[in-house]
């Protein structure tokens, strides 16, 4: 692994933890929860990995290393984490490429296509419960929509 690169660690069977490798021997990635606030922090390469072997996340194209750890440094002490939108492999991807994506859960919503499936997804920090497939993702646009308009009427 060297500066820059998109590292990740495998937790379980469900899922990964994704960060960013510094080449100081520090990490930048989403850090907290049970009960606290998940964050962007900067840790040793050891909190990261947690006991865990490390892999890194080859890309056809991706940004300048500068521009990789410039990103990730500019997102210290975000706290916007979301499992479905704005997780910790959205965070590495997007200060790799520029652009925030997640495989986990694209590979989670298409595990049941047109059916409601739940089923829980440990990470780090806790226990999290996703809807997956067509009919779910229906379902949370559209109570999103709901929130969002909600919202604007008390305004």
């Amino acid at each position: 692994m060297s500066r820059g690169d998109h590292i990740f660690v495998r937790r379980g069977r469900r899922y990964t933890h994704h960060g960013i490798d510094c080449g100081d021997g520090t990490v930048i990635h989403y850090v907290g929860g049970w009960g606290s606030i998940r964050r962007i922090e900067r840790t040793s390469w050891e909190t990261f990995a947690c006991g865990s072997e490390v892999f890194s996340r080859e890309y056809r194209q991706r940004l300048s290393v500068e521009e990789i750890v410039r990103n990730a440094e500019s997102r210290l002490g975000a706290n916007g984490y979301h499992l479905v939108r704005n997780n910790c492999e959205h965070f590495a991807t997007w200060a790799s490429t520029g652009s925030p994506a997640s495989r986990q859960v694209r590979r989670w919503a298409m595990a049941a296509p047109g059916a409601v499936v739940s089923f829980g997804v440990a990470d780090a920090a806790g226990v999290h419960l996703a809807l997956v497939g067509g009919l779910g993702v229906g379902a949370y646009a559209l109570t999103r929509q709901k929130r969002r308009a909600d919202s604007t009427e008390d305004v």
